[in-house]
Order: C-alpha cells, then structure tokens, then sequence
C-alpha cells in the first residue's frame, strides 16, 4: 500500500471520489443521478467530494420552482448531504459570475474556488465522475 492511501477502521482502503456537476438540474437525470450516487459512495465510507461547474451550479440555487416543468424538486435531498458527511462541495467562481449568482444564492454551504483550484483538486482525486 503507498503512503498515500488510507484505510478506514478495518484496514480497507479509502478512494477519494470527485463528482463533477455540470448540467442544469432540470431537462435530463444527470443531477438526480449524480446525488443518488454521491449518496451511495459516502454510505460506503469513501472520501467524497463534489464540485459545481458551468450550469451545474443551478443545481444548489435556493428558491427552485419545478412546478411548471412537472417534475419534483430534488434540490433539498442536498441538505442531506452534511448526514451523510459530504462536507467537500467546491464551486466555480468563474461559473457562479457568468451566470450572476453569488455564494448567498445557494442552497447549501459550498467553498467558492477559481477553476485553476478546482482542476488541483481534481489532480488529487482517485476517481472523477462527470455529469
């Protein structure tokens, strides 16, 4: 085992997993299936971050509506997060600007980040999954 992997308390080895949130919430079942497999990994006792890139950071915006598009509004399953000890959620500054959202928008406690930042985390990771 090299020094830099980690194991839990019965010796198994912890993967650090990145999911990659790119997609507006709404319009395909990527957000939704990203969160339930987020959930999934942290149950597991993988190190797991997420990161809110592009129109992926309408995923965490406080005050969704879905009422008129006819689906349910999954956005407060990311409350959950914290439960489940999902504590690593990383925004793009850059994609928060282009789309004139500020940290005060969102739904959830997030550290705002330069994507030059995020592509260092992103370097440390063992496993990336994108949606």
């Amino acid at each position: 085992m090299s020094e830099e992997e980690r194991t839990d308390d019965e010796g198994g080895v912890i993967k650090k997993f990145m999911y990659v949130n790119r997609r507006a919430p709404y319009g395909t079942v990527y957000a939704l299936e990203s969160l339930e497999v987020v959930l999934i990994g942290a149950a597991f006792d993988q190190d797991v971050s997420m990161v809110f890139i592009d129109d992926g950071v309408f995923e965490i915006k406080k005050g969704q509506d879905t009422a008129e598009i006819g689906m349910k509004n999954f956005s407060p399953t990311y409350r959950a997060l914290e439960m489940y000890d999902v504590e690593k959620l990383y925004v793009s500054q850059e994609s928060l600007a282009e789309r004139g959202l500020t940290e005060d928008d969102l739904l959830v406690d997030v550290e705002v980040m330069p994507d030059s930042r995020i592509a260092d985390l992103m370097d440390e990771q063992d496993v990336i999954f994108t949606f």
